[in-house]
């Protein structure tokens, strides 16, 4: 299951008749769904930056919701974005945390839908507003979803629409919604495991003293199998792990080649891969300052529970 970050942009959610029931619905409808509330979070307009790409960072999809105000978005959600999507992190060289997720526009207008026509008041199609954001996106790495947006959503107590109306589409808003949001799950176990497979690797090639980051993703009784040896449980692996860490020199090179991967249909999963390990050893060791070059075979079975943890069950490794 994603996990889903909503961006609530409103910047007085007191005030909303629509925004308010969109969130609610969201946030009763979502197994894993983080609701920030900038007008709650940032009533100064001081936005804690390192916070909101935190939260960015651990999310597979991204919400933006918020009032269309004068054919864009309202002030609070602009200085969240002027604040947030900073260089090296949004975009520039090192700028690709957020490549890969998917960013979903949605927003609620006042006006009816005939009024954005070349022959109504406001001239263009919603469609054009949304050129800035969908290049920010492109600029991000981000991968642009068609916008969820409904109009006549503006309640004025016995002047303009009926407050039962408009929160009903409020309500249809938030079943479209989490239609895309459901479309876009489709697979999304695959986005998870892919990215674990890549961040363990990662890991691996650091070689750093604390194992924790490891044995937290290990079953109590893991089965960890290398080409020379068995282990068994949390203290098995790190009985293997200070081995490695005495033959092999950090910052080798873990190259995943091929990741296959089968559903069992419990939320467990069974993961099949190619990976050319590269790496120096030390002199005093076994392998006596050998230079490793070797393709291997690992073999992990795993679980994924709907928070989107993964527990490893067994770990087979075998040289090609």
């Amino acid at each position: 299951m994603s996990h889903v970050v909503v961006i609530s942009g409103h910047p007085d959610l007191s005030q909303s008749y629509t925004n308010t029931v969109i969130l609610e619905q969201l946030e009763a409808r979502l197994d894993s769904v983080e609701i920030r509330r900038l007008d709650t979070l940032y009533p100064d307009y001081k936005i804690d930056v390192e916070a909101e790409q935190a939260a960015l960072l651990k999310a597979d999809i991204i919400i933006l919701q918020y009032p269309f105000y004068w054919y864009t978005m309202p002030g609070l959600l602009k200085k969240w974005m002027d604040d947030v999507m900073t260089f090296n992190f949004a975009y520039g060289p090192e700028g690709d945390k957020l490549k890969g997720k998917e960013l979903i526009i949605s927003f609620t207008v006042g006006g009816p839908q005939d009024s954005y026509d070349p022959l109504g008041f406001n001239h263009f199609p919603i469609e054009h507003f949304m050129y800035p954001l969908q290049q920010t996106a492109y600029l991000s790495g981000l991968k642009y979803n068609k916008p969820v947006y409904t109009h006549q959503m503006v309640y004025t107590p016995g002047i303009y629409n009926k407050l039962e109306d408009v929160q009903a589409r409020a309500i249809s808003h938030s079943d479209r919604l989490i239609s895309l949001i459901n479309d876009l799950n489709v697979g999304s176990w695959e986005k998870s495991i892919t990215r674990f497979v890549n961040e363990w690797f990662a890991a691996m090639d650091k070689l750093t003293t604390e194992d924790s980051f490891f044995t937290k993703s290990l079953a109590d009784d893991i089965n960890w199998s290398m080409p020379h040896a068995s282990f068994v449980g949390h203290a098995g692996f790190s009985e293997w792990y200070a081995e490695a860490q005495q033959t092999i020199k950090p910052d080798c090179s873990h190259d995943v080649q091929q990741v296959d991967i089968t559903a069992h249909g419990d939320n467990s999963y069974t993961v099949e891969m190619r990976v050319q390990l590269n790496a120096e050893t030390y002199e005093e060791s076994a392998l006596k300052g050998e230079v490793l070059d070797k393709q291997l075979k690992e073999l992990w079975t795993l679980d994924l529970d709907k928070s989107g943890k993964i527990t490893i069950h067994e770990y087979l490794v075998s040289v090609l």
